[in-house]
């Protein structure tokens, strides 16, 4: 399927945000996003995320268009910014919640998803009592447990341990391997290049270039 940005431009209270911004994510690929804060990473991921309109241009998501034939993308899973989750429950209550809107996982499948980002899924405390290490783990965890067919991650390595990058890269192989679109964003250059197959570098609003990963 893939998502395609065709010259997509944002300007918001008379500043350009976004120009003339094309670029192209294709399935079963992690594509980073580089570039520093306020450079055009987050709005990227909003617009694909159907969450901004761009001023102009427009967002394919395999056949269809964004706006026109669909308001948002159908299959997505995403982390922007700081994750934001009910304080007075559990991280595992949290995420059942989220899952009975679509109901394509059930309760072991969350507890899969919250194992596999490092979290216990019988802890009782309550989201207002997590670190911020175990908050970010567990926005992780929401964006991808449904393996949605697009995955954005916004910054996902902030508050993480070496041990909670290690657990992400593994998540990412494996949506990647499901034939996901995954798009992340971080500003530590080597590890998104560990992360990541190809690379936009994002200043100011447009895209830079583009770089391939090469293995080790």
């Amino acid at each position: 399927m893939g998502v395609k940005l065709n010259e997509i431009c944002k300007t918001i209270k008379g500043t350009q945000v976004l120009t003339n911004v094309n670029a192209y994510f294709p399935d079963g690929v992690i594509t980073g996003l580089k570039g520093i804060n306020g450079s055009g990473k987050t709005m990227i991921m909003r617009i694909i995320a159907g969450l901004v309109r761009p001023t102009s241009g427009y967002v394919q998501i395999g056949d269809l268009q964004l706006w026109k034939d669909i308001s948002f993308p159908a299959d997505i899973g995403l982390l922007i910014e700081n994750p934001a989750f009910l304080p007075y429950l559990t991280g595992f209550d949290n995420l059942k919640m989220l899952a009975d809107i679509k109901g394509k996982i059930d309760s072991p499948g969350i507890s899969k998803a919250l194992l596999q980002v490092g979290l216990n899924p019988g802890d009782k405390r309550k989201f207002g009592q997590y670190s911020l290490g175990m908050k970010q783990r567990l926005g992780i965890a929401a964006a991808f447990m449904e393996h949605p067919q697009i995955l954005l991650l916004d910054e996902p390595t902030n508050a993480l341990d070496t041990q909670g990058i290690e657990l992400l890269k593994d998540i990412l192989i494996r949506e990647k391997n499901h034939g996901s679109t995954v798009i992340l964003s971080c500003h530590d250059y080597e590890v998104l290049r560990e992360l990541s197959d190809s690379i936009y570098i994002v200043e100011n609003g447009s895209i830079l270039r583009y770089e391939k990963v090469e293995s080790e």
